[in-house]
């Protein structure tokens, strides 16, 4: 009986253990989940979100109710739409200042998706200005060659571009086996693409490959995503920019091989006339098949 007695005494002991840390594990639950409770709040009231923490960082209460640390929302993230250089598919960038408000992506390893919505981008915002030496307020692609660099590309399973507004736009050195370019609209436009045997279908794989990367909202004074290491081709499966607005600069796809690109609901213009081309597909762009439609000119002016 004693030897019962004292199994039955650690047997309570032992569970008594359990509950406490059972409850200990729900009380920090619970206080993670009022901490990300603003900020999902202000994001789900559709604040961008950049906005959304920078009301969180106020570091004071209101009304008796505590408002998010600062510590919490610290690090910058491209999931949360903070600029800065990013190696994809790393959520928190390698370089970051906050005297330069561009987005940068650098592509080398196989990424699955990055996604990139919702955003203004350019002069379409008080106080932003392209960075020194810059002219493209949107540039998507790889590098050409230059002293001691060997050229790259952006090589893209599906590449989406839809709904954006640009004062220009401009394709070049562009391989697509499908090449969708439907319902854009702009003020002059020249669709000059060449049909070759060249391209083929692409599909981004490598096994486990790395994690996507998706931000809504955010706006930023340049975005650019690209393939910056000498001879090193940046390869996305699924790269998706839609909804951008833009302006004071050209918007640019350059030096990219891919499977599938959609070019649609684009407004262009600076208007000034139609003999001026601001959407221009040039001759370097070349597809296997192509689905080219409903393209108009109309007037259209900067936003």
């Amino acid at each position: 009986m004693g030897f019962y007695r004292g199994m039955g005494g650690r047997r309570d002991w032992a569970l008594a253990k359990a509950a406490y840390l059972q409850e200990e594990s729900g009380k920090w639950r619970a206080l993670v989940k009022t901490a990300k409770a603003p900020y999902s709040a202000l994001r789900g009231m559709g604040f961008s979100p950049q906005m959304a923490i920078g009301l969180l960082t106020i570091g004071s209460t209101a009304g008796g109710a505590a408002v998010v640390n600062t510590t919490l929302l610290s690090e910058k993230s491209f999931n949360r739409g903070d600029h800065g250089v990013y190696s994809a598919p790393a959520d928190v960038p390698v370089f970051y200042s906050d005297t330069d408000n561009t987005l940068r992506v650098d592509l080398a390893d196989a990424v699955g998706e990055i996604t990139i919505e919702n955003v203004t981008v350019g002069q379409a915002f008080a106080g932003s200005t392209l960075p020194a030496g810059q002219t493209n307020v949107v540039q998507v692609g790889g590098s050409p060659a230059a002293v001691g660099f060997t050229p790259t590309f952006l090589v893209v399973g599906h590449l989406i571009i839809d709904r954006w507004r640009c004062d220009t736009f401009e394709m070049s050195d562009v391989e697509a086996f499908q090449l969708n370019i439907r319902y854009n609209t702009s003020d002059g436009q020249s669709i000059s693409p060449v049909p070759s045997s060249l391209p083929r279908a692409r599909g981004i794989g490598g096994g486990n490959r790395a994690d996507s990367m998706v931000t809504s909202g955010g706006t930023y004074d340049q975005i650019r995503i690209g393939a910056p290491t000498s001879a090193v081709d940046g390869k996305v499966d699924v790269l998706r920019l839609s909804n951008l607005l833009t302006k004071g600069g050209k918007c640019l796809l350059s030096r990219i091989k891919a499977g599938v690109i959609d070019v649609e609901f684009l407004e262009v213009g600076l208007g000034n006339g139609f003999a001026s081309k601001e959407f221009v597909v040039k001759s370097t762009v070349v597809y296997k098949n192509a689905t080219i439609t409903a393209n108009v000119e109309e007037s259209i002016s900067p936003p």
